[in-house]
């Protein structure tokens, strides 16, 4: 029997075929170390109880009330931690709590407030009401927050209440629940430049010609199950991000295949490159199926700015032409080979000012857009 890296090679195959298997029919149930979805329970903490309490001393008759206030419960937030590029942590552990404040006390004395709970995710994160589907806010700069449950404020003491006519009240109030809420958190990877093609058209491959990512590479469909990120360097001071995601077929948009999953990681990106293997047998209905499905998914997608490259430019006779192609909307059509790393200072010329163009159209923040405290 034949080995590879330590595996026989049908069980490397019949590997591949469960995973596949199991995305086109849907059931997700691919191993993955990447997770770009997440539900969760956040309950923040109940604020503490008002003290009924007089004031008991020598020599001092009708102290008077003197019942402290009780603390604050915690809130619970969402805080950007930027060394964070899944939301795997929460696959583990999906109910989130604060602590409870304590109540008041004699002597005028107000009950410890509880702790804040930050929650970190990554940048790109979405977050939304998982019960109303209410966009509560999204996170992209680092340490940027954004409240999900507020904590309970705390009940006032019977000292509260005294009145010139009122002077030994026996009045308290008990602290109020914190709030009890469930959030999905929903990732959307940042990019500058995302790859899109259908199933072994060379993504991952150029992905690594590029960078400095190591995704995995074979020569079977739906080789890619998870969205993979790469740093290109330009020249000195120059480098942009670059995305690769899992294959595009046709019904994407559905829910066919992995694309209608990752698709939204796409949708951050400022420059889109199609993808278009010279071994395919009709070049313009790969394009036509990759711009339709993009479209179906979200209209802003096909608006952004795209490039088409062909890959696999050393499987092209040395006087083979490329194959014609009406793309009118495309910015340039190049031709690359990742392995032979032909055309690849070419892509990257291409690609640096259609970033900095996209770059220099983007509105400048709000100074009310942030969804923290």
């Amino acid at each position: 029997m034949r080995w590879i890296a330590g595996a026989p090679l049908p069980r490397l195959v019949a590997d591949a075929e469960r995973d596949l298997h199991a995305a086109l029919s849907g059931r997700r149930s691919v191993s993955m170390t990447f997770l770009d979805e997440a539900t969760i329970r956040v309950t923040a903490g109940t604020g503490g109880s008002g003290c009924m309490s007089f004031r008991r001393e020598t020599f001092v008759p009708k102290g008077g009330p003197d019942g402290g206030d009780g603390g604050n419960g915690g809130s619970i937030y969402a805080r950007v931690n930027p060394q964070m590029s899944t939301l795997l942590d929460y696959q583990y552990r999906n109910h989130w709590k604060a602590e409870r404040a304590q109540h008041g006390m004699g002597a005028n004395k107000t009950g410890k407030s509880s702790d804040d709970v930050y929650l970190p995710v990554p940048p790109g994160t979405v977050i939304q009401d998982a019960d109303t589907g209410e966009i509560l806010g999204e996170l992209v700069k680092p340490d940027e927050t954004l409240l999900l449950a507020r904590g309970g404020r705390g009940g006032r003491g019977n000292a509260r209440f005294a009145t010139p006519t009122h002077q030994a009240p026996r009045e308290w109030e008990p602290g109020e629940e914190g709030e009890d809420r469930r959030v999905r958190l929903i990732l959307k990877l940042i990019a500058d430049v995302g790859l899109l093609g259908k199933p072994n058209a060379g993504k991952s491959t150029l992905l690594a010609a590029l960078s400095a990512a190591r995704p995995k590479i074979a020569d079977y469909p739906f080789t890619t199950l998870t969205p993979q990120l790469g740093v290109v360097r330009v020249d000195e001071g120059r480098s942009f991000v670059l995305a690769d995601i899992p294959g595009i077929i046709e019904g994407a948009h559905r829910g066919r295949g992995l694309g209608d999953r990752f698709l939204r990681h796409v949708e951050r990106t400022r420059v889109l490159a199609y993808l278009i293997p010279l071994d395919v047998p009709d070049a313009h209905a790969t394009y036509d199926l990759l711009r339709r499905e993009a479209t179906a998914y979200s209209p802003l997608l096909a608006r952004k700015p795209h490039i088409v490259v062909f890959t696999k430019l050393d499987l092209l006779p040395a006087d083979g032409a490329l194959p014609e192609l009406d793309a009118p909307d495309a910015r340039a059509v190049i031709a690359v080979s990742a392995v032979a790393r032909r055309g690849l200072d070419t892509l990257k010329a291409q690609l640096w000012p259609l970033i900095a163009a996209a770059i220099a159209t983007e509105p400048e923040p709000a100074a009310d857009d942030d969804f923290g405290p």
